[in-house]
């Protein structure tokens, strides 16, 4: 049976739920699929454009546009099921986070961000900033969530946890930090019409 590109994609998915980003390897890829190192490369010219493909496929469903008019509640939208797509595996905030500084992925959820910041009011360059802070919020508060999960199933946190960690629940923290910045957008276009 031929090795079919989706195949390889499947393969590496598998490997980075069960293992983790870290020990998702080339070598370990191959020996899953029961081919050779080099087969993998007939898909995927490094492992960069693997990673890039596989946060591409994590993110396929979330650039759908949201069903809401209200921009603030297309931004939350929009921002919970990226940050849903980034926990539903392993270390996919880490590897997405690392293919966009990359810019490996070709996922348009930046641009989708930024359209809707654009629609609200805001100038297309303010939209682009505020689309990337966003998206690094996103990014880096699921990457703390995921990383603390996972410490906390090893048992590694133990009694060190700190209870400025445990309270709120993520999500609300999550929210919480989400309503900082559609206030600071709201705040902006306040500013901007009184000017």
């Amino acid at each position: 049976m031929q090795l079919r590109r989706a195949d390889v994609l499947d393969g590496a998915i598998s490997i980075l739920d069960e293992y983790g980003l870290a020990d998702l390897t080339m070598r370990r890829l191959a020996t899953s699929l029961h081919v050779q190192p080099g087969a993998l490369y007939w898909h995927f010219k490094d492992k960069q454009t693997l990673l890039g493909a596989i946060a591409d496929a994590l993110l396929a469903d979330v650039d759908t546009p949201p069903t809401t008019n209200a921009w603030d509640e297309q931004l939350c939208h929009v921002a919970h099921r990226l940050r849903d797509a980034l926990l539903s595996h392993r270390d996919g905030a880490e590897l997405v986070a690392a293919t966009y500084a990359s810019r490996l992925v070709t996922n348009r959820i930046r641009e989708r961000i930024a359209a809707v910041c654009i629609r609200a009011g805001l100038p297309r360059s303010e939209s682009e900033l505020a689309a990337d802070t966003l998206l690094y919020y996103i990014l880096g508060q699921t990457v703390d969530e995921q990383a603390r999960m996972q410490m906390d199933s090893a048992g590694a946190l133990g009694d060190a946890a700190s209870p400025l960690f445990e309270t709120p629940d993520p999500t609300s923290r999550f929210d919480f930090g989400l309503g900082l910045f559609v206030d600071g957008v709201r705040l902006r276009l306040g500013d901007r019409a009184r000017a």
